[in-house]
């Protein structure tokens, strides 16, 4: 796993994305860190220092694993790039089927009215 700067991080998710265009996945997860051990952060809290959690996102196609970490001054900049490869690299998705909602009505009224769930 690579630990990449802001842009490059950008410039190979993009990759990532159009490589599997016609066949894969891309995996995005997003976790709140503060990239230092557990040793570290008991110190900082006994000596009364704060401590600055930042975002670490990692990418993977499952061959391949990038990550950035992202701190509260470039989280808006980031996310508006962010927001813009997704946006741009969503058009391999399936529409959603959707029932008729007509249909729906009537077999709720055929069943009484009531909707039984299937809580166990």
């Amino acid at each position: 796993m690579v630990l990449l700067q802001l842009d490059p991080f950008l410039n190979e998710l993009t990759s990532m994305f159009e490589h599997s265009t016609e066949k894969g996945s891309v995996w995005v997860t997003l976790k709140r860190s503060s990239l230092k051990s557990k040793v570290q952060k008991n110190k900082m809290t006994t000596a009364g220092d704060v401590i600055e959690y930042r975002c670490l996102i990692r990418a993977t196609d499952g061959k391949k694993t990038i990550s950035t970490s992202v701190g509260a001054k470039d989280h808006q900049r980031f996310q508006a790039s962010y927001a813009t490869i997704l946006k741009a690299h969503m058009t391999a998705l399936k529409k959603r089927e959707r029932k008729d909602k007509k249909k729906g009505a009537e077999g709720d009224k055929k069943e009484g009215g009531v909707k039984k769930s299937n809580r166990v």
